[in-house]
């Protein structure tokens, strides 16, 4: 009677260090299972900031610009800037945090904060720096009350 390599069991010394003969299909089909979803987490990882780039309007808005019209949603603040390039003093290597002192956010602070702004729409950061560089060009033509 001859036996195929499908019906033999394993021998203790074929299997992975630490793995028992009665464990080692479960560990198969384990340690396979994490390799698939490591490479589901790296091709959505891949894909992730090209996305958020695209939706908050990247070819319009430079990365930068993204960042800054995001604070300033974010704390309700027209005067915030991301810096670029990051200076190594900053956090968390140094100096005082992001928003250090910031008291315009209008979020409702509880166990379960909730953002004070709206979600964010496609685009839509692109829209609302428009908005605000026509407000400014606005204020700096407008002609000054004679006193």
């Amino acid at each position: 009677m001859s036996t195929t390599p499908a019906d033999q069991k394993p021998d203790d010394q074929d299997l992975p260090l630490g793995t028992t003969p009665p464990y080692a299909r479960m560990h198969k089909w384990l340690k396979r299972g994490v390799f698939v979803c490591l490479f589901a987490l790296v091709i959505e990882g891949a894909f992730t900031v090209p996305a958020l780039a695209l939706w908050y309007g990247w070819p319009t808005l430079s990365f930068t610009e993204i960042c800054s019209e995001l604070m300033k949603v974010r704390y309700s603040d027209d005067t915030v800037e991301c810096e670029h390039p990051y200076p190594l003093s900053g956090p968390p290597f140094g100096g005082p945090p992001e928003a250090a002192g910031q008291q315009t956010a209008e979020d409702e602070w509880s166990i379960q904060p909730k953002p004070g702004w709206d979600r964010i729409g496609f685009r839509e950061l692109v829209q609302i720096h428009e908005d605000r560089i026509a407000r400014q060009e606005a204020q700096q033509q407008a002609p000054t009350p004679p006193r």
